[in-house]
């Protein structure tokens, strides 16, 4: 396949990995890993656009992350901030997926699977509030300097 002007018009998110794809298709190695990135990163769009919860989880940690930058933080600052940023997010994504499968059984009312969506959430939940700790522990003193 040949890049010119006119493929390259027609890329979507995923469309640089299937061009990749179709251009190396002796590779069979690196073509399932460019695949793998294709249905990830189709899964974490889908997320994106369709759980209004990781929207609130990405608005968050975009002020966060801005914030980090207003304070100046040091790298083991930062580093906590982004492994809270992406445990969060994770949690939510998997949770998302843990719904979807049990949807996918049945949409009807049953106790055991309420039980695993509500588990689900509670994971979610969990890391949200350690991460909060996280930010208040790191940005709470920052903030307090500036008054």
């Amino acid at each position: 396949m040949n890049f010119t002007l006119n493929n390259l018009n027609d890329i979507r998110i995923t469309g640089i990995i299937t061009l990749l794809v179709n251009k190396y298709k002796p590779l069979k190695f690196l073509n399932k890993r460019l695949l793998s990135f294709k249905y990830a990163i189709q899964g974490l769009v889908s997320a994106i656009l369709e759980e209004a919860n990781l929207a609130i989880h990405i608005l968050i940690a975009t002020l966060s992350i801005l914030a980090g930058f207003w304070f100046e933080l040091n790298g083991t600052e930062w580093a906590l901030v982004l492994i809270s940023i992406g445990i969060v997010i994770s949690a939510e994504i998997i949770n998302t997926a843990i719904e979807n499968a049990m949807d996918i059984i049945t949409v009807e009312y049953h106790p055991s699977i309420k039980k695993v969506k509500d588990l689900a959430a509670a994971a979610v939940l969990v890391c949200a509030f350690v991460a909060a700790l996280i930010g208040i522990v790191i940005f709470l003193p920052k903030i307090i300097n500036l008054l």
